[in-house]
């Protein structure tokens, strides 16, 4: 999976207001209407219930708005691949909503098989699972789920929003009867 995606806004997508570093800010991946592209709308904290998506929105979190500092890779940075959707959704500064903790787990699963996420057992809890990323050595949370139909139905939900809908299957001709 892997989309282009504009990196953080730097002003608020409702009023247009720069956003001022360590402030809250809500994002947003919105898919509208049949358009292949996923769009990231960055609304400030206190202006999200006012935000009316173009869309369907995919999943959201808030996270605190730092300053991008230099160009740095841009490249690089607008590219939104599983693993990037990962780090920034587990990360443990950015607030997730509760929508997207099934998004978060099926990531999990979708790394650890890439091998780009390491599992490393149980909280002291037992509630969440410790993954660590194979680049950076952070060990990230996740909490542990049931893996039953139902969970992937939601994750297929949530997914086509940004993937597009599941493609059907092209039914094989059928020979003539002799």
């Amino acid at each position: 999976m892997e989309m282009n995606l504009p990196p953080l806004s730097a002003a608020c997508f409702v009023t247009g207001r720069p956003f001022a570093e360590g402030e809250r800010v809500a994002s947003f991946l919105v898919r509208q209407g049949q358009s292949p592209e996923v769009l990231r709308h960055d609304v400030a904290a206190g202006m999200a219930p006012a935000y009316v998506p173009a869309g369907e929105v995919a999943c959201s979190w808030v996270q605190v708005y730092k300053p991008r500092r230099g160009d740095g890779d841009a490249a690089r940075a607008m590219k939104l691949t599983a693993e990037n959707l990962f780090v920034t959704l587990a990360d443990p500064a950015t607030e997730a909503t509760p929508g997207n903790t099934r998004l978060v787990q099926f990531l999990a699963l979708l790394l650890e098989r890439k091998r780009l996420l390491r599992p490393r057992g149980r909280s002291a809890d037992g509630g969440k699972m410790l993954y660590e990323h194979a680049r950076s050595k952070l060990v990230y949370e996740v909490p542990a789920g049931e893996w039953d139909p139902e969970f992937f139905l939601q994750v297929q939900t949530q997914l086509s929003v940004l993937v597009g809908p599941p493609r059907t299957p092209v039914a094989e001709p059928q020979p003539a009867p002799a």
